[in-house]
């Protein structure tokens, strides 16, 4: 990478071009502009809990049964036993 952390602004440090975009508009440098493509990938945070085997296969059977995977099955199982245990907490 260059010194340079911005070819619009030249700045040479993420807080000057804080300032520079702070005080200018994108439209005033639109033609120094060009076009990208990325990707986003929006997920909510996963964490992982073992089930014992036996468990985990009823569980399995039970969403299946329901046609939703596994992971909404337990989402909603644990989000109403939650609910339950501690009715003050608000959803998310």
């Amino acid at each position: 990478m260059s010194e340079r952390k911005s070819a619009i602004s030249q700045a040479q440090s993420y807080r000057e071009i804080g300032e520079f975009w702070d005080a200018h508009d994108v439209t005033e440098y639109w033609d120094a502009t060009e076009p990208v493509e990325f990707e986003v990938d929006i997920q909510s945070e996963v964490r992982y809990c073992a089930l014992e085997s036996t468990l985990a296969h009823k569980v399995s059977e039970i969403a299946w049964q329901r046609g939703v995977s596994v992971e909404t099955l337990v989402n909603l199982w644990v989000r109403d036993r939650v609910a339950e245990e501690l009715p003050q907490v608000t959803e998310t």
